[in-house]
């Protein structure tokens, strides 16, 4: 690999006086970098625009834009902050030293210039400032690192959980195809919702990004559920829907665990709100905790009424699947019970789009 090419270092110097700045360009020649020289702050910009410059060398009294005006202009741009700044004084004045100092100059040299002075706080500076570019790129680079780690710690959680909800659903004799259509119309359902008033500042892209993924997770705890309840034919007794029910909160604390051994993630959140809530009905009369109204997440409000509607057009061993049309006529008796009456007639609105 070809290393790269050091360019020589450019520096501007900035001096009404044209002693000043022909004395400042034999300093910065003699030490091997490439002085620039202009007499005002405003041209000084133009310049600022044309060259990256590693250091300025800035005169503080100077017609059209002073070094102080010019300064400020340079440290609010994120362009040109990093640059280093040194101002000239006379030091008539200490206060004029400071007021550099506050507006972001890095340091000082006084006139008359003393050339050995001058290559000091010129060499300092550029040291520092090439210190820093260093530091911020290996910042830079361990954040790329970082981000990488955190993002193949999340494929491995997100793995994990599916492969969990794959045994959950091998154990229920799901469909897979159950499980794809339920993320998909969550999917669908969530953007539709983007484009209500009542919903436009709370369903953001990411969000529908992650109601997708979620979606699935809403029967994980069926893991812990026996194969003989959940591939009965037969009606369950009381004590087996009431072993049923528990899937919610298997669920939720399966996803609590694995959100408090590592960083806050919101798929993790809201996969543990959909497993928990999403037999919470409208009116208050569902389970585990029999939420009511909004106090149900809306994640979980989201996967039930898409829950419905994908299980009643799905084929059951107890019964034929139902048509788009008889699902909505068996739902609509359940919105406001149920589900969430605005987010049923969203859905009803978008049927088409349906798979």
């Amino acid at each position: 690999m070809a290393s790269e090419i050091q360019e020589t270092p450019r520096i501007l110097i900035v001096d009404d006086v044209e002693t000043n700045r022909f004395v400042l360009k034999n300093i910065i020649s003699d030490m091997g970098y490439q002085p620039i020289l202009t007499e005002n702050g405003a041209q000084a910009l133009k310049i600022v625009e044309r060259y990256q410059l590693q250091l300025i060398i800035l005169d503080i009294a100077m017609p059209v834009m002073d070094g102080y005006e010019f300064c400020r202009v340079m440290k609010k741009d994120a362009n040109t902050r990093q640059i280093p700044i040194i101002f000239i004084s006379a030091f008539d004045d200490p206060s004029d030293v400071v007021k550099g100092f506050e507006l972001g100059g890095e340091d000082y040299i006084t006139k008359p210039f003393i050339p050995e002075v001058v290559k000091a706080r010129v060499t300092l500076h550029l040291k520092l400032a090439e210190a820093s570019k260093q530091m911020q790129e290996m910042n830079r680079k361990l954040q790329v690192s970082v981000t990488e780690q955190l993002k193949q710690v999340e494929r491995e959680k997100k793995n994990v959980l599916y492969a969990l909800i794959r045994v959950a659903r091998e154990n229920a004799r799901y469909d897979e195809e159950h499980m794809e259509r339920l993320s998909r119309n969550c999917r669908i359902l969530a953007e539709a919702m983007q484009l209500s008033p009542k919903y436009d500042n709370l369903i953001s892209d990411s969000y529908v990004d992650t109601i997708e993924l979620a979606a699935p997770l809403c029967d994980l705890g069926n893991v812990a559920i026996p194969t003989d309840i959940l591939q009965k034919k037969e009606e369950l007794t009381p004590e087996e829907k009431q072993k049923m029910r528990t899937h919610t909160t298997v669920g939720a604390r399966i996803l609590r665990d694995i959100e408090a051994a590592g960083d806050y993630n919101s798929f993790v959140r809201m996969s543990r709100d959909i497993a928990h809530y999403h037999h919470e009905n409208w009116d208050g009369s569902g389970y585990p905790v029999g939420l009511k109204e909004d106090e149900i997440p809306l994640s979980a409000q989201i996967v039930a009424v898409v829950g419905a509607y994908c299980a009643l057009t799905e084929a059951r061993t107890y019964r034929k699947k139902y048509s788009r049309e008889e699902a909505f006529e068996i739902m609509e008796k359940d919105a406001g019970k149920k589900f969430h009456p605005d987010i049923f007639q969203i859905l009803r609105k978008i049927y088409r789009q349906l798979c």
